[in-house]
């Protein structure tokens, strides 16, 4: 099932499914989308998406594709590399990402793989970690590469956490969909360039492992949502450097998904 998260003609935020595969309307969802709820006949108009949920945390990882790593010069992790991202960075399919006015030139997309979980969880092993997932979306952990690297001495946290760093969309795909999420094809496309194009096989650390590592002692509740890395191909490491900057598109692509589309404006 496809599930999205939006504002409708009325002014109301809703979820809906797309059961009928209408993509400027979804049949509203009624109940606890992680508890008990069920798909109405009532359908409603999309007149902006949000994020799929509302993250109650955004974790996110670094380093966790092999190529990716290879293209930094950086060695294999022996764990998982885990950040946080700010909810408030979270924005929806066709929001803008904006160029912070506080001053980032350096502005980078990152293609990734989003975890919703479904369940509250702590120290959960990895044969039963997929149980907690309500299911998938595309993400774009976008990347002020002046603030991660030099003005904040790598701490990631700010400069991956400015307002609408944190596009997330277009919905919500349940995890009958996607049984197996090792194996789907991702890409990056600015202006109609694919800059990323690349398979969730690269991970060095797969969905299970991710999960039941960062549920250790922490507790993940429902609504969290989780990157889970970026493959080859990020702006910083070509020569010369590809950043984002203001009229560009920005889509992200993963198989079984969809296409997650955001354009660039200045603050």
């Amino acid at each position: 099932m496809k599930i999205v998260r939006f504002i409708s003609e009325e002014n109301q935020t809703l979820y809906g499914a797309f059961v009928n595969e209408t993509p400027d309307q979804a049949q509203i969802i009624r109940g606890d989308l992680f508890g008990s709820f069920e798909i109405t006949d009532k359908l409603a108009k999309i007149q902006r998406f949000l994020p799929p949920v509302a993250p109650v945390n955004i974790f996110a990882l670094g380093l966790n594709y092999r190529k990716h790593a290879d293209e930094t010069n950086m060695a294999y992790p022996d764990i998982p590399v885990i950040f946080i991202k700010a909810t408030t960075s979270a924005i929806g399919h066709m929001s803008p990402i904006l160029l912070p006015a506080a001053g980032p030139e350096q502005v980078d997309y990152e293609a990734e793989l989003a975890i919703i979980i479904g369940k509250r969880v702590k120290n959960i092993s990895p044969s039963e970690a997929m149980k907690c997932i309500l299911g998938y979306t595309c993400a774009n952990d976008v990347s002020a590469r002046d603030w991660q690297i030099e003005k904040q001495k790598k701490q990631w946290a700010r400069g991956k956490s400015f307002d609408t760093f944190c596009p997330l969309g277009p919905y919500l795909v349940t995890c009958d969909e996607i049984p197996t999420p090792q194996n789907l094809h991702i890409r990056t496309i600015v202006n109609g360039n694919i800059l990323q194009d690349s398979n969730t096989a690269d991970m060095i650390f797969d969905v299970p492992h991710i999960v039941s590592d960062l549920s250790k002692s922490l507790t993940l509740l429902p609504g969290t949502v989780i990157l889970t890395g970026t493959p080859e191909g990020v702006g910083f490491t070509r020569t010369p450097p590809v950043f984002l900057h203001e009229g560009d598109t920005v889509t992200i692509e993963i198989e079984k998904i969809g296409q997650l589309t955001n354009t660039v404006r200045r603050e």
